[in-house]
Order: structure tokens, then C-alpha cells, then sequence
């Protein structure tokens, strides 16, 4: 617990034997064996290929749902431009058929070739 009746010198004296300390503490550790080192860089670098393989194979899960959703959204886009196409057809099927000014004429010519043979007759 700090106490608020110490000097700057003091506090400083505190803060350079705890510093002391850490470094002791730290020169005091064993070294780390070659052998373990080379094991846990092994290790480090089995677990990165582990997840890149990871990482790949989530990769390619996304881009074969991401194909099968384009294919779908092809085929229905395909889909409704038949359906539409063919309800256009039935429409045009279903309209009637409008003469041409040239059958017009044909059919006024042969009425009046009819009044004219019923007219002659009486």
C-alpha cells in the first residue's frame, strides 16, 4: 500500500529495486534448449498450415455456394425469359387476326358483286 508521507527519493529507491528485482528474476531463467525451440517453431508452423488449409477449404465452400446461387439465379432468370416468351406467343395467338387492306378490298369488291347480282336479278 503506498504511503503518501514518502519523499521522491524514496519512491524512486522503491521503483529501482523493483526493477532490479524483475531483472534478476529474468537473468535467473533457465535458457530455452535449442531443441525445444526448433519442436514449438515446428509446431507453430503445423498449426499455420493447419489453418491455412482451414482456410482454404472455407474458401472454396464459399465459392462453390456462391456458383450453385449463380447457376440458380441463371436458370431462373432463363426460366422466366421462356415463360415470357411464350405467354408473348399466346397472346399473339390468342389476338385476332386483323385483315390486310388488301383483303379488305377483296371482301367490300365482293359484296358489292353481291348487291350487284342480287339487284340485277329482281
Amino acid at each position: 500500500m503506498p504511503s503518501f508521507n514518502q519523499t521522491f527519493q524514496e519512491r524512486a529507491e522503491r521503483s529501482a529495486k523493483a526493477k532490479q528485482a524483475a531483472l534478476e528474476k529474468l537473468r535467473n531463467k533457465p535458457p530455452v534448449d535449442e531443441a525445444v525451440l526448433a519442436e514449438r517453431r515446428a509446431a507453430a508452423e503445423r498449426k499455420e498450415a493447419a489453418q491455412a488449409a482451414k482456410r482454404a477449404e472455407k474458401q472454396a465452400e464459399r465459392d462453390r455456394i456462391a456458383a450453385e446461387k449463380k447457376a440458380a439465379a441463371e436458370a431462373a432468370e432463363a426460366a422466366a425469359e421462356a415463360e415470357r416468351i411464350a405467354a408473348a406467343e399466346a397472346a399473339e395467338k390468342a389476338r385476332p387476326k386483323l385483315p390486310t387492306a388488301a383483303e379488305l378490298k377483296a371482301a367490300r369488291d365482293a359484296r358489292y358483286a353481291a348487291r350487284k347480282a342480287r339487284v340485277g336479278k329482281k
